[in-house]
């Protein structure tokens, strides 16, 4: 699979209270494309986010057209990556 199709469509994942999409925030924080899926490194600012398994299923509903499996993993961000997420939400927040 092509990863310049797998960074377009990861791309277009916005969060659902930010005006951001979750690659420019940092909450995908990697991904490889294999031979058969694709592995997604989820970054989440604090731990027991309660909105990841939403922004997990519009991950997959995002790249369903691909029909690949997807896996995921799951880290808290570094209080770098934190800091940079905390300021990007606070120059898009939409609020619900």
């Amino acid at each position: 699979m092509e990863e310049k199709k797998v960074r377009e469509l990861l791309d277009k994942v916005m969060h659902p209270a930010i005006n951001a999409s979750l690659l420019k925030l940092g909450i995908i924080s990697d991904y490889k494309v294999e031979e058969n899926g694709i592995t997604i490194e989820m970054a989440y600012p604090f731990p027991n986010i309660p909105i990841k398994d939403m922004l997990k299923v519009s991950i997959v509903n995002a790249l369903s057209p691909l029909g690949m499996e997807i896996k995921f993993t799951e880290r808290v961000m570094t209080e770098e990556e934190r800091q940079r997420f905390l300021q990007i939400e606070m120059e898009n927040w939409k609020g619900l």
